[in-house]
Parts: C-alpha cells; structure tokens; sequence
C-alpha cells in the first residue's frame, strides 16, 4: 500500500521556487510509490494565472494539491491569518486522509508539522532549507533594536531549537549549514539524521544539446542579439540577497574590454528599475536587455551566453544557501561570475573549475576577474558533469526516497 505524504509549503506552488523546487521532487517521488497531498499559501495573482498548468502537473502523478490565498494586506495581521488557516488547512487534510509522514519546507510549515506529530504521531520531516530566522536579521526585515521583532527572533530560535531535537529527519542544502547546524549542539548524537540535500535541478531540461540552432535565431531576433554582441546574462528574482548595482558595475567595467558586451536580465522583476539604475551608472541602454521567460525559455535564454554572473550578499545565514541557478548555470556548460562565502558554491566552482569567484566589489576585483575569465579555458562538459554530480534532480529524488525509507520504517 502507497504511504501516505503530506507536503506542507508556505511558499507557492506557483511560485517559481515552487514550480523548481517543490513539484519537481514531489512527482518523482510519487512515481516511487508515495501517494502526496500539497498544501501550498499562493499568490492570487499567480495562482489565477498558473493554477491550471499546475494542476495538470499534478493530476499527472495523482498528487491531490490545495492551496489557500497569501495574505499580503496587513504586515503581521496577515502572516498570523495565513498561520491559522495553514494549520487549520492541514489539520482537515490529516483527519481525511491519515497521513503516515509530514514534509515540511522551512519554519512556518515546521511549526505546523511539529504539531502533527505531537497530536497525531506523523513522522515529521524538517526540510530547513536557509536559516530562516537569521536571513530576517540580515536582510533587516526583522530589526532586533525594535521588541516586537526580537521577540519574533527569539521565538523562531527557539522553534528552530525543538525542530532539531524533534524532528525524525532533518534535510539542509549544504555542507557548511549542516557543520554550523552541528556546532549549535542540539542534536548530540543523532546527528545521522541530518542529511544535506541542495537545491536541484532538471539536468534534461536544463541541457545545451536540447536546444536547436533555430530556437537561439528565433530568441537573438525577439532580444535584439547580434552574432557578434558578447552576451552575459543574470537569472532569477533582483530583490534582496542580490546586489544589482555592484553586477551592473561588474559589467560597467567589462563594457571596457567587450564593447559588444550586452547584459541580458532574466527576469520577472521591475525592468524599469533595472534600466534606472544601468542609466545612472552611464550605461546605454540599448546595452541592457530584460526579459521574463516562462520555465521552458529560460535554458534557451541561458545559451545565448558567454557567462552568466550573480552577486549575492555574503552574510551569515547565506552559508545555509544553494543557489538554485547555479545548478542551471552549470548544468548548461556555462561558467559563472560570483562571489565566495555563500553555501558550498567556492568548493564547488573550484572543483569544476565552473567559473570565476570575484574577491571584493571593487573595480580592481573586477577587472582581475575580466582578466582570468579571458585566460581560462572552460571545458562545458566538466561543467555540465559538475551540475549532475551536485544538483542532479535525479539524485535529490533518491535522497528523499531514503530519508523516507528508514523514516517511515523505524
């Protein structure tokens, strides 16, 4: 008989980390055996737009998804409403459908799940992904000098603390979370529950070979591409963690060197902002090319470049962070420009010589950057083997399957 499998998501299934990083897993794991419920908070706008390709996605492997609206309205008043029908939401499901284990992704669904299991007796899995609590602190949405958001800190500390210690199984993204995780001293000597899985990604899908000379003609024409322009590209969200004004810098400086140079922004975020700012900084605009692409466009977009680039904000909690266009990247046989301190990304880049790690945000670091990227020979298929090795969706199916072996067994 199938096990029973409640995924819990306070991020959306319409979402794209939704759409890379919770269905994906969830309908390989099916097609092992596991029968799933997802719960997912959806954006309404995203939902009324996605719900019926999501569906199908689902329906394909007989997974059951519910979703409930995300609350945006109110700061605070919103989260707390968005709680209370999750749980309420989840609670129902249980009732209806017996669930054997609950997966749950990052704090708010852990909040849920460990409740389940105190009521219920589910198996509880704790799929950490970041270090939630601390990305507030570091991004100064939670400013600690205020007693409402310290009280939150230490509250989701102490969560965090009995997710741990309770929980049956425990997944992070990488090596150095699980080592800080370890040096926290909350899980003694069950540490063999503490397993790293990255973020992964299609590997088929995300392939150079799959790509025809026709589909790159059709998207040079639509961006405005020239055979001769030297396209480097940045993919995914702007806000946040990413420092757009120091790529734009970056790029400033390589203008330089490549006067074809063309940055190509894969995006879903404002254009207008983007454009401001390359403005300011006395780039031309016929230099900057933004464009939203729909999953299956995003690896054909990707072809179109020399390298690829991102910057992320090297703080704490980011050593808990595997960036999920890395592995897309790589998986493309491209190399990438970042920088070093976020999760595994040095070791790996260096293992697979799969790019450049720039020092410092500074034009010295940048035009030394240039200078080993114009000297080094990239080999994409010791890149594409990289991405497979590390982020092989394939893999990370197989990771669950066992976790939820010996789970579900003991």
């Amino acid at each position: 008989m199938s096990k029973k499998v409640l995924y819990l998501s306070y991020d959306g299934l319409t979402d794209p980390l939704g759409q890379s990083q919770v269905l994906p897993y969830v309908k390989g794991l099916s097609k092992l055996g596991y029968r799933f419920t997802i719960l997912s908070c959806d954006k309404p706008d995203r939902y009324k737009k996605l719900k019926q390709h999501i569906q199908e996605l689902c329906d394909e492997d007989n997974i059951e998804w519910v979703s409930f609206p995300f609350q945006s309205s109110i700061p605070i008043v919103s989260k707390i409403i968005d709680k209370i029908r999750f749980k309420r939401l989840a609670f129902q499901l249980h009732k209806k459908n017996k669930y054997e284990l609950v997966h749950c992704r990052s704090y708010v669904a852990a909040e849920i799940g460990l409740l389940l299991k105190q009521r219920y007796g589910l198996k509880f899995l704790f799929d950490m992904r970041g270090f939630w609590a601390d990305e507030k602190i570091d991004t100064n949405a939670w400013n600690v000098k205020n007693p409402l958001f310290r009280l939150l800190y230490n509250h989701y500390k102490n969560l965090e603390k009995k997710f741990l210690q309770q929980a049956d199984a425990i997944t992070c993204l990488t090596a150095a979370a699980k080592k800080e995780i370890i040096r926290w001293g909350y899980l003694s000597e069950k540490q063999s529950r503490l397993h790293i899985i990255p973020c992964c990604v299609n590997t088929d899908l995300f392939h150079l070979n799959a790509i025809t000379a026709a589909q790159q003609i059709k998207y040079r024409n639509e961006l405005s591409i020239n055979e001769t322009d030297y396209v480097i590209n940045y993919l995914g969200s702007i806000g946040t963690w990413y420092m757009l004004s120091d790529m734009l810098d970056f790029f400033k400086v390589l203008l330089i060197k490549k006067p074809t140079a063309k940055f190509l922004f894969i995006t879903g975020d404002s254009h207008e902002h983007i454009k401001a700012l390359a403005k300011q900084k006395d780039i031309a605009i016929e230099k900057i090319i933004v464009r939203q692409a729909q999953r299956n466009e995003v690896p054909i977009m990707l072809s179109l470049s020399a390298f690829s680039i991102y910057f992320i904000k090297p703080l704490y909690s980011k050593m808990a962070s595997s960036p999920t266009k890395l592995g897309e990247i790589m998986s493309m046989g491209i190399p990438v420009v970042c920088n070093a301190g976020i999760g595994d990304t040095e070791a790996i880049i260096q293992q697979f010589n799969a790019g450049i790690l720039v020092d410092d945000f500074n034009i010295q670091s940048y035009q030394s950057a240039i200078e080993k990227l114009s000297n080094t020979e990239f080999n994409p298929n010791t890149i594409r083997s990289g991405a497979i090795e590390s982020f092989s969706l394939n893999n990370g199916i197989h990771l669950y399957n066992d976790i939820y072996s010996k789970v579900l067994a003991s």
